[in-house]
């Protein structure tokens, strides 16, 4: 096997289990390891570390798999991995819900692998070329242990592109989903489109979430910025909330979260569609004097790495400052970042200044977080990208 050495005071992370080792750590590379072959890791004074997937076009040179130089990385450990993952969801698949993250890449020790389970589909991305090297074995697992009519790939990533990976979409097993799959979330229906939708297809990493954000709209006048499909418009109605306004930038995400609200069987009378930039829409809610009783900002990635984060912190402060303005006194504002570079400490701080601009008196009164089937390892805590706040105008 080949065989990598660390820099001498560069192998502390790996002893911790940390899952990465980044390209300025490795001392020599002893044989010539290919793009995805598994590699051995040794410290300086030749002591085994941990098994891991490397890729010399990657910034994280070598992915860590296994820190026990008695488990090989056969076929037998990629199939327990994924079993271990999925028979840890199982319990989450009930009646109201047939929708869970089945792998979520390090926190499951499987670096550059998600996977999601939506209704009798299984959606796919490979984010390393370690994972390309089995995905045989993965995908034949997957369909042994859930016997799904379908295993889709969305590898359309920007990750693939450092990995030295194309961009690759189709079926790898039974059959293409159809255009719409019927899901079931928290007791709503929705329909994903799996093959041209989002990521995998649907958001399902704010489900708890959702939930518990319809707990305070009865009655009350929504706002739901970057809606995609509808899962915080949706659950907002099932609730009691007066009217709803939802707006995105996609045409395919307002026609699939009309059709959402249709299948629900949910009243749209007080329901308005919005396509539009986010941003524009809610400056031109502030110059019509608009106001609403609960807002949810839901926006994409601002911040992809730590480099990004002070121009992200800015965006992040202007989207929150003009929802703050269009709050009623004593209206909500749920707010969230998928950025992983964000820490909870940082956003309550940018939204701290948000509202100091919008010349408003908030409370923090809850804190969101990513739910159990994306679950953060202990040594690895870049996995905690999700977080949220429940932000009171007093």
């Amino acid at each position: 096997m080949n065989k990598i050495i660390l820099n001498k005071g560069k192998d502390k992370a790996a002893w911790q289990l940390h899952p990465w080792v980044f390209s300025g750590a490795i001392s020599k590379a002893l044989g010539k390891p290919q793009n995805g072959d598994i590699v051995s890791v040794y410290n300086i004074e030749d002591e085994f570390i941990a098994y891991g997937m490397y890729n010399g076009n990657s910034r994280v040179a070598v992915r860590l798999l296994e820190w026990d130089p008695r488990n090989e990385i056969d076929e037998q450990w990629w199939r327990n991995r994924v079993k271990k993952a999925v028979n840890n969801r199982l319990s989450l698949l009930t009646d109201q819900n047939n929708t869970v993250r089945l792998i979520f890449a390090e926190a499951d020790f499987l670096p550059g692998l998600i996977a999601d389970k939506y209704a009798d589909y299984i959606s796919v991305q490979i984010h390393s070329a370690g994972i390309e090297r089995v995905k045989d074995i993965i995908i034949d697992e997957l369909a042994q242990l859930l016997e799904p009519k379908g295993i889709y790939e969305r590898s359309d990533l920007k990750s693939r592109e450092y990995e030295g990976l194309p961009d690759t979409n189709g079926k790898l097993f039974g059959d293409v989903p159809p255009e719409f799959v019927d899901i079931i979330e928290n007791g709503i229906h929705y329909q994903v489109n799996i093959v041209e939708g989002q990521k995998s297809g649907f958001y399902c990493d704010q489900r708890e979430n959702r939930a518990i954000t319809a707990k305070y709209v009865h009655g009350k006048k929504v706002l739901d910025c970057f809606s995609y499909s509808g899962g915080f418009t949706l659950n907002a109605f099932r609730e009691g909330a007066s009217s709803v306004t939802s707006v995105d930038s996609s045409a395919l995400a307002i026609e699939t979260l009309n059709n959402n609200i249709k299948i629900n069987g949910l009243d749209s009378k007080n329901h308005i569609a919005v396509q539009s930039d986010v941003n524009k829409y809610l400056r031109e809610l502030g110059e019509q004097g608009e106001k609403f009783d609960l807002i949810v900002l839901d926006p994409p990635k601002y911040a992809p790495s730590r480099a990004a984060l002070e121009k992200a912190s800015r965006a992040y402060k202007d989207l929150n400052r003009r929802g703050l303005m269009l709050l009623n006194s004593g209206g909500l504002l749920a707010t969230f970042s998928c950025s992983g570079a964000m820490d909870i400490e940082t956003f309550k701080q940018v939204i701290a200044w948000a509202a100091l601009d919008a010349g408003k008196e908030i409370q923090f009164i809850y804190q969101y977080c990513q739910p159990e089937d994306h679950p953060v390892r202990a040594s690895f805590p870049e996995g905690e990208y999700l977080k949220g706040l429940l932000v009171r105008v007093v």
